[in-house]
């Protein structure tokens, strides 16, 4: 992993995309450096039977990004800016030591991402199918008195790349994709 997703807190805003292509037009004429295009992630996410981890508003997953070959562990929670992930060789292994601790996979997810940076900042496009198109702005970082600030300039980031706050997306995919099977099912 970059620099870019080194620190125990990860500032975040969501966006729900009215227009990936208008979108990605007005990402690219900011000329980012591009991590990855187009890669599919598989995320799995893990809790204890009883749930408990979504309870204390923890969740572990992990994740395979393919063709690029990056394989997490993420850990996010309690606290909405708390995030941590960690380079690992074998995601399978890992999926079966958690089972093997007594974790149930809760959530298969499936999403076809593209990571920028502009600057200390790095923005995802994300397509989840049967959820639709959604532009991450993000920075991670150790210093918890730097939150505020971050925040703020996220904001004029996604005004500049045309963002709204009517599009601001709170619920996390996680929660997306619960809601989309239970309103499907």
């Amino acid at each position: 992993m970059t620099d870019h997703f080194k620190g125990k807190y990860e500032v975040e805003l969501k966006y729900r995309l009215t227009s990936r292509a208008q979108f990605l037009s007005r990402l690219k004429a900011m000329n980012p450096e591009i991590m990855l295009e187009d890669n599919l992630e598989q995320d799995s996410y893990f809790d204890l039977s009883g749930g408990e981890l979504k309870g204390q508003n923890k969740s572990v997953c992990i994740r395979n990004m393919q063709p690029s070959g990056i394989k997490l562990w993420i850990v996010k929670g309690p606290e909405p800016d708390r995030c941590e992930a960690v380079n690992i060789t074998d995601d399978e292994k890992a999926c079966s030591m958690l089972q093997t601790m007594g974790f149930k996979r809760v959530l298969e997810m499936k999403k076809t991402r593209s990571i920028y940076f502009l600057g200390e900042f790095h923005a995802t496009l994300d397509h989840l199918e049967g959820i639709g198109d959604f532009a991450e702005l993000a920075i991670m970082t150790d210093d918890e008195h730097r939150l505020a600030k971050y925040r703020m300039q996220l904001l004029e980031l996604a005004a500049s790349l045309g963002l709204e706050s009517t599009q601001l997306e709170t619920g996390s995919y996680r929660e997306l994709k619960a809601n989309s099977i239970s309103f499907s099912g």
